[in-house]
């Protein structure tokens, strides 16, 4: 198959890159910005013309985006590109897959939920975003459901790898430089380890199941807080730095955080027949990596 995957100079897109070199498939992979070492084709999601043009040059047979604007509280203030890259850019990409008779493979979040519950997301949860990062990605989730193709859209939280800015790696090196740290307890969710995720992606593709059209939930197994994860970063890092669990009140912010987001994952389970890991366990297989 010929698969093209946009953003990939970020955390999922870099991790796919690395799993394609056993897979068996020809990828395409674009990207706006171009990283040293790297094969990077432009793509410009934001333009359809050139989405179709490159989908038609390549006989592109399936789509994986990974471009997405995902600075949450820059979304509050940048809201006309969070809004282009997260509603108009999937739209363009949705419209593409039609026409080709292709799937789109999409990349979603738990902030499209308002996190004021205390059980597993399901998806057919109804959607109350508080954010405008989460109110743009809802919109493009329902533009790809309106554009009349085939959609495998994942919803996913907390995401992390050796690329890039996230958590873990900003965690590795605050505890590394400071004595103590304050981090907050009353946000609970699941991390996602990219290399996990992107794992799951190819094991679609090649299962034969791209028809399986439909929202899934993933994210890997567990629940903790912002708190755990710092402490067990802290800990498989070797650093002695004390961290102190504190109230999200305590860091005022725009943007209202989720304070449960834990996803239900059993519809992705039971489709594609997958193992879901242990966030500890892949916690530990990244921090080796780092």
């Amino acid at each position: 198959m010929n698969i093209l995957v946009t953003g990939a100079n970020g955390q999922l897109g870099n991790e796919l890159r690395l799993l394609s070199k056993g897979a068996g498939h020809h990828f395409i992979f674009t990207d706006v910005n171009s990283v040293p070492g790297q094969e990077t084709v432009y793509l410009d999601v934001t333009d359809l013309g050139t989405i179709r043009i490159i989908c038609d040059s390549e006989n592109v047979d399936a789509i994986i985006n990974c471009a997405a604007y995902t600075n949450v509280d820059m979304a509050e203030e940048d809201k006309d590109m969070a809004d282009l890259l997260n509603r108009k850019a999937p739209g363009n990409l949705a419209a593409a897959a039609r026409e080709r008779g292709i799937t789109l493979i999409h990349i979603s979040t738990d902030y499209i939920f308002s996190g004021d519950g205390f059980e597993p997301i399901r998806e057919d949860a109804v959607p109350s975003p508080r954010s405008h990062y989460g109110k743009t990605k809802l919109a493009g989730e329902k533009a790809i459901q309106e554009s009349g193709c085939d959609y495998i859209i994942l919803r996913t939280a907390w995401m992390y790898s050796p690329f890039g800015k996230n958590f873990v790696k900003t965690i590795h090196h605050l505890t590394e430089v400071n004595d103590t740290l304050k981090v907050v307890y009353d946000q609970v969710g699941t991390p996602t380890y990219a290399a996990d995720l992107a794992a799951v992606i190819l094991h679609i593709i090649d299962s034969g199941k791209l028809s399986q059209k439909g929202v899934y939930n993933y994210t890997d197994e567990g629940v903790l807080s912002w708190y755990d994860f710092a402490v067990e970063i802290c800990s498989l890092s070797g650093h002695r730095c004390a961290i102190r669990p504190c109230r999200s009140s305590e860091f005022p912010s725009k943007v209202r955080r989720p304070h449960y987001s834990v996803l239900d994952k059993t519809l992705i389970q039971k489709t594609f027949g997958i193992k879901i890991p242990y966030w500890r366990d892949s916690l530990k297989a990244c921090m080796e990596r780092l």
